[in-house]
This record gives C-alpha cells, structure tokens and sequence, in this order.
C-alpha cells in the first residue's frame, strides 16, 4: 500500500516498536540513564518521557547491577521491562546480574518464574572509543545458556525483532552496532541500514537467519556491520573477479540458525565468516564449527574468518581501522580460499 512505509535509522525503527507496545500494553516500561528528557543514546526513546511520564520511562542512577537486578525483578512480578544500556562493555560490572540473575531464574525456579526483559545495549568500534568502550562481546553474551540474543543489521529487522522481544517470555539481549543504529552523537548510521519500514506492527521470527544475496562460489556469513562489508566485497568480487558471493545475516545468534549457513555451504562450498567481536572463542568459530560438525566434506578450501584480533581496541583511529572486519578484509579472504 502507498505510503505504508518509510525509509527509517536503527533507532527510529526501534523507537517505533518500543512507543507502540508501551501503548498496547501497560506492563511495557523503559529503563536507563538519560531517557526520560534526552531520550537516551540510541534515541530510542525521544518524545516517549513526555508522552508516558516517569513511571515508565525511568532515568536510572550509574549502577548498571541495580538496573538490571530491578529489571529482573519487575519481570518476574509479570512486567515487561527494558533496560537501555549505552555501551555493551558496561556488562563487566553487572555480569552476574545477567548471567546468574536474569538468564537463569527460569530455569531454577523450573519455570514458575519468566523473566521477560530486553537489554538493549550498543556494540562494536569504528569511531575511536577506545578499549572499554569499543568492545562487541557477541560471542561472550551467546555462550551464557538462558537468555536470547540477537544483533539486527538493518531498520526493518530492527523494528520486527523489538516487536518479538516484547511479546515474548524470555530474556532477550538486544544487541545494536553504533555504526548500524545511528547513535545521535556519532552522525549517520552505515547507509544500507536504512530502509523501507513499514507503519503496522509486525515481528521478526528469532532463530532464523536471512539471505541477502544469492550466490554460487562463495558463502560470506556476516553480522551487523560486517553485514554491509559483507556485501560490498561481493559486489566487488562479481565485478572484479567474476566470484559469485552468497551474503548471509546471522541476524540472530541464540537461537543460532545453522541450517541456513550450512545449505549455502554445500551449494558453494566456501565460507567466510565476519564479525566485529574477538578472533578467538566467538560467534566466527561457532559458525565455522557448526558447518564442520554437519559435513565436513562440503569445504572445498578451508574456511575463513575475518574478526577483531585478540587486542584490546586501540584508541588510535588508524590501528582501530586496521583491527575492524572490512570489505577489503572479506574480499582478500574470498581470494584467499577460490
């Protein structure tokens, strides 16, 4: 239908879901430091202080292990909170409210006890943040068993995948890119991230990864950013190479779709995997692993990943760049293997 949709950033998308189940269910509420006026980082909740009043738009004290602990709790009393985390990285002081707290309780109390919340929280480098506040830790929130977690690359997934978040029982880590989401103070978001949304509700399945491009030679499986790296090395590979790229959004890393990525291997029989968390131990490993565990045979060369390397993120906007995943990154590993 004409004028059904719109053309809208990460976090307007994301705002959009948050306003419309607030609206539809009075159990909905937002947590998080800076919201109630400023709207948050993310924006995500611009305009909605003013529209719901602090009772469920709650600005927070620095004290990340007190939100999420009173998050859980108000989720087990059958509200449905959202915590608003600026930068993945602050896990570090409220880890075992998260991973002993909230992502087990249902599983403890043998199911008398749901916890539905959504931590959204920010991830990944690109704009010089440094080492405590550039990390992406997707692997290290998806290894912990009791909680959902899911990175959207672009507004039409973002919105659906809020709107499933919130509807459903389950703890669900919600992570954003600050290059995809369009943090206010970091500019414009990655361009490809921006997209036809449209205005009614509507959900995206978790689980279940996307194929954005068809391919015959090679399989590139990416996530977030390296989504839209992803991307661009296939175009150039089809036009400079004659390589035909098959491009792959995780989209959602618990639960983790593997059918998907092992049906493109086996037609292309190649497979490189980006992401913007560590080299070792992470989502890039899994994907790889997952592939090797079906059927081996199907790798015609070995398998490639393209992540940050085990460092700490420099602060230096050269070095960081040099460690990020990018296109040029992904395109030489293609070359590498066909």
């Amino acid at each position: 239908m004409a004028g059904s949709s719109r053309r809208l950033t990460i976090g307007r998308a994301l705002r959009e879901a948050v306003q419309y189940e607030m609206t539809n269910n009075e159990s909905v509420f937002m947590m998080g430091q800076d919201i109630f006026s400023f709207g948050g980082v993310f924006g995500v909740a611009e305009g909605l202080g003013e529209k719901f009043g602090p009772q469920r738009i709650v600005d927070t004290p620095i004290s990340e292990t007190g939100v999420i602990g009173a998050a859980a709790g108000a989720a087990m009393a059958g509200m449905r909170p959202i915590v608003e985390m600026a930068y993945v990285d602050f896990i570090g002081v409220c880890f075992n409210a998260i991973a002993n707290y909230a992502a087990k309780t249902h599983y403890m109390s043998g199911g008398q006890f749901k916890v539905p919340m959504v931590l959204l929280a920010s991830t990944g480098g690109g704009y010089s943040n440094a080492a405590q506040h550039s990390q992406t830790l997707h692997g290290t929130l998806a290894h912990m068993p009791g909680m959902k977690v899911v990175c959207p690359s672009n507004a039409y997934d973002a919105k659906g995948m809020m709107h499933t978040a919130l509807r459903g029982d389950d703890f669900v880590v919600y992570l954003a890119n600050i290059q995809t989401i369009g943090m206010m103070m970091l500019g414009k978001p990655l361009p490809g991230t921006i997209v036809d949304v449209p205005k009614e509700a509507y959900e995206v399945p978790f689980g279940k990864a996307a194929v954005l491009r068809e391919g015959t030679d090679v399989t590139l499986v990416g996530t977030a950013s390296a989504v839209h790296d992803s991307l661009k090395a296939a175009e150039e590979l089809e036009k400079e190479h004659g390589i035909s790229a098959e491009v792959i959004d995780l989209r959602s890393f618990v639960p983790l779709d593997r059918e998907t990525i092992f049906n493109s291997v086996q037609k292309t029989g190649h497979l490189v995997v980006s992401d913007e968390d560590y080299h070792s131990y992470g989502v890039t490993g899994e994907i790889v692993a997952s592939v090797a565990e079906m059927d081996p045979t199907v790798f015609k060369k070995p398998p490639q990943r393209v992540a940050f390397p085990d460092v700490p993120s420099p602060f230096s906007r050269p070095m960081e760049q040099f460690c990020l995943p990018s296109a040029a990154r992904i395109k030489q590993a293609v070359l590498d293997i066909t």
